[in-house]
């Protein structure tokens, strides 16, 4: 799973944001748009929604955009969200985050193609800005979010953000901006500094006593999920892994593989459907297999998740 943005892509869906294709050659101010410089904004932190994006394309042609995509009945994407926080405040102005609830605007959940959940794109210029699925790591995001600063740089797209009553905000000031978060669970602490270390063994084994002591955390079987899939697709290419789909198209563990690409890369109907065509083809160790890691996808998309729904029918359907 690549950290490094892909080329801007229109946005496509519902939302009139016809104004994306419409913009100014990269590089190039609007007729009547400010010099460079800094922006005064009251703070870094908004909310979008259908009604009020449009602002938010506009204010790209002066400042990248972070887009953090999740739904309010996630305490996860909660976490996931002050994790942002405090990394667009070590940006200091030169990065502004928009938080939508893709339950409350649907609009743009379809417009951003937000298959799966937390997501985060950006928009630079104008234009949309695919940068990954699920909860990376600080240190990750950090380093996503400096390759959109360069890709912002190329697009002439380098003003700062100045915070209404104060200077351009510093990593220590913006960072209280935000409500302050509960602290983690210790264990749930363990596994997420050892995901920070790239440790996914620590933090598998700190998920799992956190489930060993309390069954019902459903927060730690979610994290297990996603980092056992971090784990699984750690030292490997998108490349490697669609080849050897491809060549062995009857392989469990070769369709595993790319379903975890697939997951990983917000392609949840795919991954779903590779591996429910395969399951009948399947000896009873094979099928137990393939049972388990979509129950695990099923804690990584999130159970409320319709495509989960479909998946979990068709599945019950092969079973009995």
């Amino acid at each position: 799973m690549s950290n490094v943005p892909p080329p801007p892509t229109n946005l496509r869906g519902a939302v009139d944001l016809s104004s994306l294709v419409n913009r100014p050659p990269a590089g190039e101010a609007p007729a009547g748009q400010p010099p460079a410089g800094a922006i005064t904004l009251p703070s870094l932190y908004f909310e979008g929604t259908d009604a009020n994006f449009n602002d938010f394309i506009d204010l790209s042609m002066r400042v990248p955009v972070v887009v953090d995509l999740g739904t309010e009945r996630s305490d996860q994407w909660k976490q996931f969200t002050a994790v942002l926080d405090r990394v667009i405040a070590g940006f200091t102005g030169r990065l502004v985050l928009v938080k939508v609830d893709v339950d409350a605007n649907p609009q743009l959940a379809q417009a951003f193609q937000a298959q799966s959940v937390p997501a985060v794109a950006a928009l630079v210029a104008g234009r949309p800005v695919q940068l990954f699925v699920g909860a990376l790591p600080e240190s990750q995001i950090a380093d996503v979010f400096e390759q959109l600063l360069q890709l912002a740089a190329q697009n002439g797209v380098t003003d700062t953000v100045t915070v209404e009553g104060g200077a351009a905000p510093d990593a220590d000031a913006a960072a209280a901006e935000p409500a302050p978060e509960p602290p983690l669970p210790p264990l749930h602490a363990e596994a997420y500094d050892a995901i920070e270390r790239g440790d996914y063994d620590g933090a598998i084994r700190a998920y799992k006593t956190a489930i060993a002591q309390d069954p019902r955390d459903t927060l730690a079987v979610a994290g297990l999920a996603q980092v056992s899939l971090l784990a699984r697709l750690s030292g490997h290419t998108a490349d490697e892994l669609r080849s050897a789909g491809a060549q062995a198209p009857d392989d469990v563990d070769a369709q595993l593989g790319v379903a975890d690409l697939d997951i990983s890369g917000g392609h949840i109907d795919d991954a779903f459907d590779r591996l429910l065509t395969l399951f009948p083809k399947l000896d009873a160790g094979g099928k137990e297999t393939v049972r388990t890691r979509i129950l695990e996808y099923f804690e990584i998309v999130g159970v409320d998740d319709p495509r989960v729904g479909k998946a979990r029918a068709r599945l019950a359907s092969l079973l009995y």
